[in-house]
């Protein structure tokens, strides 16, 4: 499998070339990836316990009686 590539462009004659990464440019995509995936879960886990703690504070408003209307209102 070959190695992934950039491309590089001159702005200034408008030439392209495709260049193979380095091993150090491939380990810092490798690293900026794993970075990203955990930082996405840890969003995620964010997202899931908010919308959590939502649902919990609304089964308790309406044990206490209020309705969906009420509930909906407070948002």
């Amino acid at each position: 499998m070959p190695n992934p590539t950039k491309i590089i462009v001159d702005c200034s004659t408008g030439v392209t070339t495709e260049v193979e990464l380095t091993a150090e440019e491939i380990a810092q995509r490798e690293a900026d990836a794993a970075a990203y995936a955990v930082a996405e879960a840890e969003r995620e886990a964010v997202e899931a316990a908010k919308a959590a703690a939502k649902a919990s504070a609304e089964a308790k408003l309406a044990a206490l009686g209020l309705t969906a209307d009420e509930i909906a209102a407070l948002n």
